[in-house]
């Protein structure tokens, strides 16, 4: 609690105050993040049929809005790993965020050039999360000049990424498709 206190630039005692748990108003930076998203995001995605475009829009965004917040995040990744955990981004307690955030990638991949392969379109934007995710975790602890590791690693990722779905539409990729779709599905 003191940690995060520091965080907010508030005393301990005044972050009690307000809030009645670390849980609590860690919960309350998770909604104010994701409100300050859905003022933005929506108009910064449509900018663009550009899938590549679209998704760097959702990755820098997480990347602007935690860049103030990495002590923070930091100290929460101990936690964040263990989806039992309140404040894990892979528990319940967090799946509507959660939820919220996969539906950005669905809403980039949605009308974008080039075309998502209809089979993908349930199960690429939970995907696309993750690779956020790793990315950010990547991010949090990139010690280089301005990130410099993290941007080099996005910028070809995120090529890479959007190459492999362009590749995946490709007739003779549906068998491989439906083998990862299934695969997917196999461990839900």
């Amino acid at each position: 609690m003191r940690d995060i206190a520091a965080e907010a630039e508030v005393a301990t005692g005044a972050a009690y105050y307000y809030f009645s748990s670390k849980e609590e108003m860690v919960m309350a930076f998770y909604e104010r993040t994701a409100d300050e998203t859905r003022a933005v995001l929506p108009q910064q995605i449509d900018r663009s049929r550009d899938l590549k475009k679209r998704l760097r829009t959702i990755i820098d965004h997480k990347f602007e809005q935690f860049a103030g917040h990495r002590a923070l995040l930091v100290a929460l990744v101990r936690i964040g790993i263990d989806p039992k955990h309140p404040l894990s981004p892979f528990g319940k307690e967090t799946a509507p965020m959660r939820d919220e955030s996969i539906e950005w990638f669905r809403h980039a991949i949605e009308e974008s050039s080039p075309k998502v392969p209809h089979d993908l379109h349930n199960d690429l934007p939970r995907l696309l999360w993750l690779y956020q995710m790793a990315l950010i975790l990547f991010w949090l602890f990139d010690d280089s000049s301005g990130q410099r590791r993290t941007k080099k690693l996005t910028d070809g990722s995120l090529d890479l990424v959007v190459r492999l779905i362009r590749l995946s539409s490709l007739p003779f990729m549906a068998p491989l498709r439906k083998r990862v779709i299934a695969l997917i599905g196999s461990i839900d």
